[in-house]
Order: structure tokens, then C-alpha cells, then sequence
């Protein structure tokens, strides 16, 4: 009788320990309509679940403004107070989405954040979603950025900021056709960054003072539609509850 009770008392501090005991016990009674039926469960009870999301990149390619306008502010609005990010990780939620956070991260590449420190010192696996930003074509530093999430098994944007810049200087150019300039300019990103090793870049091409033109929309869409299935990406990588709170 005592060896049956002990057996009860385990069973029960795994299923307290272990959230996701009562799946393993269907998926290993070939239970699959259970199975599933506890993932959908679970999905839907955690589809809140915080993302922290990390704006990275070198320094002056616009990292801090981009995070004011991807959460909806201008300069002139309240609350569009983002600075550029020098000396510390600084956070910021996003208004529209539910514990989704944005991270401004230091410049990677600078005096105070050399390359070969600064994965370490902004604790860069902590993140669960990357946005790496650049202002002209991406360098050696945003390659190294993306082959490390690659190796985190994690997914990643490239933004092109500041391609506004881009678009007046073609315009000097005879024969200048807007769309025609970003679809080469994008497709030159693609080419340029599967060449260094990155697998299906995705890459927008866009500028923070005018978030109705060039691939802002579609940014912004693309986030909203893929941020259910990022969510589940992290719920699945970790059972624990998370408080994030990087040190730096």
C-alpha cells in the first residue's frame, strides 16, 4: 500500500513540475485527438505570452527612430521620446500588441560596444525576435548578427532605414522608375546576404518619417500576421515562465 501511495505522490509532482505532462501522457497512449486538442488549449491560454523583440544594428542607422515609428509614433506625438541607444539596453512596450517588447539595443561595432563583446553584454540570446537595421547595404557586423539568431534557431528581419535617402539620389538618375528602383535595391539585399550564408533573408526597405510608403505597410503587416505563430515558437522553446530583465 505504502509503494502504491509514493507512485500517486510522484505522479502528481510531475504533473505540477511539468505543464506539458498531460500531453506527453497522450502522445504516448497514440492519443493524437487528445494530443492536439491540449496543444490548442494551451495555445490559446498563452497567446498573450511576452515576445521581446530586438532592434539591432550598428550605430547612426536609425535603430531608435525606427522604434518610434513601429510603435506608431512621430516626433510630434506623445510619448515618441526614443533616443538613440548608447551606453545600455532600453525597453519599450508596444501600444498596440499585448506583452510585445521592443529592446533598443546599443550599437554593435562601437568604443563602447566592440564587436567581438557585444553579443555577450546585451545577453543577445535572452531575445526571442530580432530586427536588424541598417542604413546602407549591410555589413560584416549585421552577417555576424544574423548568423548568430541562425544558430539560435530564430527568426530575424533586415530593414533598410533611411530609404528615402536612397530613392532622391536615384531619382537623378535618367530613366528613374521608383518601383522598379526598390525591387532592385531589394532583390540586391537578398542576393547580397544569401552570398554571406543567410538562409531566406527577409528584408524591408523602408523609412521611419514616412510609414506609408515603401515597405513600411508591409512591414507592419507581415509582423501582425506572423506574430501568433512567434509567439508559439517561444511557448514551445521554454516551459518556464520568463521575467526578462536584461542586466546591461
Amino acid at each position: 500500500m505504502n509503494k502504491v501511495f509514493k507512485n500517486i505522490f510522484i505522479n502528481i509532482i510531475v504533473i505540477m513540475e511539468d505543464p506539458f505532462a498531460s500531453l506527453k501522457n497522450a502522445l504516448k497512449n497514440n492519443d493524437t485527438a487528445a494530443a492536439v486538442a491540449k496543444i490548442e488549449k494551451y495555445i490559446e491560454k498563452h497567446q498573450n505570452s511576452p515576445l521581446n523583440v530586438a532592434i539591432t544594428g550598428e550605430c547612426g542607422v536609425g535603430k531608435s527612430t525606427f522604434v518610434n515609428a513601429f510603435r506608431g509614433n512621430k516626433d510630434e506625438d506623445e510619448g515618441g521620446d526614443v533616443v538613440e541607444t548608447i551606453s545600455k539596453v532600453t525597453s519599450y512596450p508596444h501600444p498596440i500588441y499585448p506583452n510585445v517588447t521592443l529592446w533598443d539595443l546599443p550599437g554593435i561595432g562601437s568604443t563602447v560596444y566592440p564587436a567581438n563583446e557585444y553579443l555577450k553584454r546585451v545577453e543577445f540570446e535572452k531575445f526571442d525576435f530580432f530586427i536588424i537595421i541598417s542604413a546602407t547595404r549591410f555589413k560584416e557586423n549585421d552577417v555576424k548578427l544574423a548568423k548568430k539568431i541562425q544558430k539560435m534557431k530564430k527568426k530575424f528581419y533586415f530593414v533598410r532605414s533611411k530609404i528615402d535617402n536612397d530613392i532622391r539620389a536615384a531619382e537623378r538618375m535618367k530613366g528613374f522608375n521608383e518601383e522598379e528602383s526598390l525591387t532592385q535595391m531589394r532583390e540586391d539585399c537578398v542576393k547580397g546576404l544569401k552570398g554571406q550564408g543567410i538562409k531566406s533573408p527577409q528584408v524591408f526597405l523602408v523609412s521611419s518619417f514616412h510609414l506609408d510608403l515603401y515597405d513600411f505597410p508591409l512591414l507592419r503587416s507581415t509582423f501582425r500576421t506572423e506574430l501568433p505563430k512567434l509567439r508559439r515558437r517561444v511557448l514551445l522553446s521554454s516551459k518556464d515562465s520568463r521575467t526578462f530583465k536584461p542586466t546591461t
